[in-house]
């Protein structure tokens, strides 16, 4: 039902080149304003609500001193840290993300990588295009080890697929747990180096905060098993870049699929591109068949809550930079 006019409140939506699905039902409940980061400042001008569509753009910060009137942002990504600047932390303004519509996507994506290391699969296609018949022996999953970097909703979801073919599943996090209804068990992530060794597989999660940025160093990678594989499905700065290279190039590490990296764009030339041990993908491992509207029925609901002034779903800790768990 149409919400009353005097009650409506003002939405400006952030958009760059395409539009959010559900826009109809978005302007049933609200007063909608349609802006590029060029147009943000009028948008803003009066308004109750950001809906950042556009979530990568930096522009709220470019625009905040026309924000005076903001109670609420959504942005659509479950990371959100890069967004984040002091004024915005330090308001009163609620910010929400859209942690959990993606993840199981990018669970299923990291099994796939999982299963593509494992099974030798880029080796089978180089093969296929050479026409070349090679019989050889692959690995199986099962009573391999994983240590999933990040026990949020992404993280636990991927521990949930994983222990279901058969994985040993622990994770690192902010707060150790010896026991986790997800995790073996939880280590500290500040502890990274002293425990990586004891694993197949290093999964990153995580989200990216100050404590999290460069995770992955040398002191890290250098204890990894030979034989272990590094994979990252959030961000690219949780690792070294230069030493993850290294590491690849000398065998330090048997091999690495990313679905991340830093810089992102990966410079033409760069030496990962060329790595026959290594696995690209153009971070894309959340964009699962109708995320865009997934996405959307998330704002939706938040928005249909904020008109009746009810509980926000994930509400981001400005301070620490995402959703803490419930």
């Amino acid at each position: 039902m149409t919400v009353p006019e005097r009650r409506r409140p003002v939405v400006a939506v952030l958009y760059r080149e395409t539009l959010p699905p559900r826009l109809g039902e978005i302007e049933e409940l609200a007063e909608v304003r349609l802006t590029t980061a060029d147009g943000l400042a009028n948008a803003l001008d009066g308004a109750d609500v950001l809906y950042q569509w556009h979530s990568f753009s930096p522009a709220l910060k470019k625009n905040w001193a026309a924000a005076s009137s903001l109670r609420w942002v959504h942005v659509s990504a479950a990371g959100v840290s890069q967004r984040l600047f002091d004024e915005l932390i330090q308001s009163d303004v609620v910010y929400t993300n859209s942690r959990g519509v993606l993840s199981r996507a990018i669970a299923e994506f990291a099994l796939g990588f999982v299963l593509d290391l494992a099974k030798d699969a880029q080796r089978s296609f180089r093969f296929q295009q050479q026409q070349r018949w090679q019989h050889r022996v692959t690995r199986k999953i099962q009573g391999q080890s994983v240590l999933v970097v990040g026990t949020g909703s992404i993280g636990r979801e991927t521990a949930r697929l994983f222990r279901a073919v058969g994985m040993a599943v622990s994770g690192a996090g902010r707060t150790v747990r010896s026991h986790d209804d997800d995790f073996d068990v939880i280590y500290s992530s500040a502890d990274l180096a002293n425990v990586v060794h004891d694993f197949d597989y290093l999964l990153l999660a995580a989200p990216l905060t100050a404590e999290t940025r460069g995770l992955v160093n040398v002191d890290v990678l250098a204890s990894m098993k030979p034989s272990a594989h590094l994979i990252n499905v959030g961000r690219g700065e949780r690792v070294h870049t230069g030493a993850l290279t290294e590491a690849l190039a000398s065998g330090s590490i048997a091999g690495a699929a990313l679905d991340v990296v830093h810089p992102e764009p990966l410079p033409g030339g760069h030496p990962l591109w060329s790595m026959e041990n290594v696995i690209i993908t153009p971070h894309l491992s959340g964009d699962a068949e109708n995320y865009l509207d997934d996405l959307s029925k998330l704002f939706l609901e938040n928005l249909g809550r904020f008109v009746k002034s009810e509980p926000l779903l994930n509400v981001v800790d400005k301070t620490l930079g995402f959703v803490p768990a419930s």
